[in-house]
């Protein structure tokens, strides 16, 4: 969730939470601070899907089987010694991660910038300036892009493309919702999975993956090559 700024005289029109709301969140936060504790005190692995909790207000996680299938399709699209990057996707980096023994590279492009604990892997995105991007990150340089748009709109969906062409050597695999098919095809070419990407946290709005090559995802769930 983006923060609104405003003038000081503005104040009386910020919309206030109700004191139910205002007590949930407290409730959360301090159960959040817990966990935390609990994570440095028990050595908590450093890349699994849990170490750097969502954010409760403008984050959702995918969960541990659908964040498997979205890392597993890109390391089989990417190839041996296959580069990957994620966009606004950070439980499947993560799960990449897990996966480390396996022979490809990966990085992470995100907003939040608790994943620079990743160091060299983690680059700072804003979709606001899809294209402020290190130099080091060369045009074309990538096997996969592996996108999820942090917002269900066409702006928001059109700036992420411009990352994602600018990235990706051909392939794409983008995470969004079931609204936004048609912005995908004109936007980026992209077609619907027959997958469906489930999250930790359930959503009103129907998530579909959609990808402009053959897809494992396009397999029933319980083949072997795909799973």
């Amino acid at each position: 969730m983006q923060r609104m700024g405003g003038d000081d005289d503005d104040d009386d029109d910020i919309p206030q939470l109700s004191s139910h709301t205002l007590a949930a969140l407290q409730e959360f936060c301090r159960d959040q601070q817990q966990r935390e504790g609990t994570k440095i005190s028990q050595g908590f692995k450093q890349y699994s899907i849990g170490s750097i909790e969502e954010d409760w207000l403008s984050q959702f996680w995918y969960d541990d089987e659908t964040a498997l299938r979205l890392a597993n399709e890109a390391i089989l699209a990417a190839g041996r010694g296959g580069r990957i990057a994620c966009v606004s996707a950070p439980s499947v980096y993560q799960k990449l991660k897990e996966q480390d023994d396996k022979d490809f590279s990966v990085c992470i492009l995100e907003y939040d910038t608790r994943f620079s604990v990743y160091g060299e892997e983690f680059i700072f995105y804003d979709y606001n300036n899809p294209l402020n991007l290190p130099g080091n990150l060369i045009p074309h340089s990538f096997d996969i892009v592996l996108a999820d748009p942090p917002y269900l709109s066409e702006e928001c969906l059109r700036k992420t493309a411009e990352t994602i062409k600018y990235l990706t050597k051909g392939k794409i695999l983008l995470c969004t919702g079931a609204v936004m098919e048609e912005q995908a095809v004109k936007h980026l070419g992209v077609k619907m999975c027959n997958f469906t990407p489930k999250h930790a946290q359930n959503l009103a709005n129907e998530f579909r993956c959609y990808v402009n090559y053959d897809s494992g995802l396009d397999c029933d769930s319980s083949c072997s090559e795909c799973t």
